[in-house]
């Protein structure tokens, strides 16, 4: 009699506990199947030595609506800057991120996005420092994006052709040695 229901362990029979006689809610129904799956649990013993079982909570001295969210952001190492903040950072590496995309459409969406960002902030009253980040010109910003594409290909051109020339010595001299090494003299 292990898993034995609660109203068969006082004794009632399944006619006094009729699931129709009552009218219940969705929310009391999952409610009440998760508190019965929860007594059987316990009754078979799954919650037994458990790790931190018999050990104090990690709880605050003070009540504070928002502990589980500040232990998340303390564990996890995460930073939630002011708007105004975290729009100056993501200005600042916007070169670098279109930097890493390879088609115009794809540079040109990144900057409307940073710019519909740059200005919902502007029209939200928050807290913290003013923001002073402007929406960046999308032309422009292709435009600057295309350069240093042009600058990088070229750079890595010259690279390329420099690394192929000192290969090209360097074989030349290697065959060169071959051709004209110096004869031994007998003695």
């Amino acid at each position: 009699m292990a898993d034995a229901e609660p109203w068969e362990e006082r004794g009632l029979s399944p006619a006094f506990c009729n699931p129709y006689a009552f009218s219940i809610d969705t929310e009391v129904a999952i409610a009440l199947i998760a508190e019965m799956q929860i007594r059987r649990a316990i009754r078979r013993g799954d919650f037994d030595d458990l790790p931190g079982a018999g050990k104090p909570l990690d709880l605050p001295e003070q009540h504070d609506p928002d502990w589980w969210i500040k232990s998340l952001m303390k564990r996890e190492r995460l930073v939630l800057l002011p708007p105004s903040i975290q729009l100056r950072k993501d200005d600042a590496a916007l070169d670098d991120l279109l930097d890493e995309i390879w088609t115009e459409a794809e540079v040109r969406h990144e900057i409307e996005l940073f710019n519909e960002r740059v200005i919902r902030a502007r029209y939200d009253l928050t807290e913290g420092p003013p923001l002073i980040t402007m929406p960046r010109d999308v032309e422009a910003t292709v435009t600057e994006w295309a350069d240093r594409k042009a600058a990088r290909a070229a750079a890595a051109r010259r690279a390329h052709e420099e690394a192929r020339a000192r290969e090209e010595t360097a074989t030349k001299e290697r065959r060169s040695r071959r051709l004209f090494r110096p004869r031994r003299r007998r003695t």
